[in-house]
């Protein structure tokens, strides 16, 4: 790895403080920012993220991907864990804590805010940066992208009806435009972009070009991935230094949530006897939150300023170091598994 992966979660860590800072003493720029949006999807993240997922997306040889369904063990596990494990875990956690541990700390219309921005978490599965954590692990990037392109599909469908249900709201208003141009966004288009650099580079020679291509483009995900959490901390940044408690309140029941999934997944996938370069990103999928679309939606929703929305963002403080550790566990590990 290089210097920017060796030191990643010293880089997050920067990144989170200078844009809390940043968003403290310029929080008329980053106003600005978040005013270019279309649909609820801020334009300026939604590049960053393009520029964190492209460099992985020219990886994906779609002659492997039709091997894909030889070995449905791994889309399984992963559909299971996210549509029928994790939004109900994530829904009770939150019930938990702040209906009953922390019922007198947070008073029952601020602890209704969170628990929704928590189940908002838990019904969207990643979709962007499990190519990051894929890339990390070593993953089979074909299998990613095809663990990935069914979650975004069952995701059009199942995610307004479980977030209605865990909600307790039947009228609950999802912004499909939202979660259609995320997926667009986040998705499509750095894959047709990557499928076809990946064409007119293999076609002008013996292959070198395309190594040396992903190998300049590389140090760019990370970019991408730091510019990402710069905003959305500079975005929140008042909230978070004005309510610090408030923050840790909603950090803990996350913390056991993204731990307890990791372990449900990463166990049955060594039961399951699968090989880790498709375990681990299947882990990561069920792990990590679709973050963007969460945050999106809990402002749509509850407003700005709202407790859903501040409880989604405190989801992106908890994941992206826990994803770290969680990267290096699997890559400690890999020895668990069949080559």
């Amino acid at each position: 790895m290089g210097i920017f992966e060796r030191y990643l979660s010293l880089w997050v860590g920067l990144c989170i403080v200078i844009g809390v800072l940043l968003g403290n003493v310029a929080p008329g720029a980053f106003q600005w920012v978040a005013g270019l949006e279309f649909a609820h999807v801020n334009l300026v993240v939604a590049l960053f993220i393009w520029i964190m997922i492209y460099p992985m997306m020219v990886q994906v040889d779609f002659s492997a991907v039709k091997n894909v369904g030889r070995r449905p063990v791994g889309l399984v596990l992963t559909l299971v864990v996210n549509w029928l494990i994790k939004p109900f875990t994530m829904a009770a956690l939150g019930w938990l804590f702040f209906r009953v541990i922390f019922a007198d700390m947070v008073d029952p219309q601020s602890a209704s805010e969170y628990i929704a921005g928590m189940i908002l978490l838990g019904v969207a599965p990643c979709t962007a940066m499990v190519f990051v954590w894929s890339q990390m692990t070593r993953g089979d990037p074909n299998y990613t992208l095809v663990q990935v392109s069914v979650n975004d599909i069952i995701m059009v469908f199942a995610f307004a009806p479980i977030a209605a249900f865990l909600l307790g709201v039947s009228d609950i208003h999802v912004p499909w435009e939202t979660l259609l141009l995320s997926v667009v966004l986040y998705v499509v288009l750095p894959l047709l972009a990557g499928a076809y650099t990946r064409h007119r580079l293999e076609g002008s020679g013996d292959g070198r070009g395309l190594e040396a291509f992903v190998h300049r483009l590389k140090p760019w995900s990370v970019i991408g991935l730091l510019a990402t959490v710069v905003l959305l901390f500079g975005f929140q940044a008042q909230k978070i230094i004005s309510q610090p408690q408030t923050i840790v309140l909603i950090a803990i029941p996350l913390l056991l949530q993204t731990y307890g999934i990791f372990v449900i997944a990463y166990t049955a996938a060594r039961s399951l006897k699968l090989p880790h370069n498709i375990a681990a990103p299947a882990c990561m999928i069920g792990t990590s939150n679709f973050f963007e679309l969460a945050v999106a939606v809990a402002i749509s929703l509850f407003g700005l300023n709202s407790g859903a929305a501040l409880a989604t963002v405190v989801g992106v403080l908890v994941e992206v170091p826990v994803m770290l550790s969680l990267v290096a566990f699997a890559n400690r590990t890999r020895h668990w598994f069949p080559s």
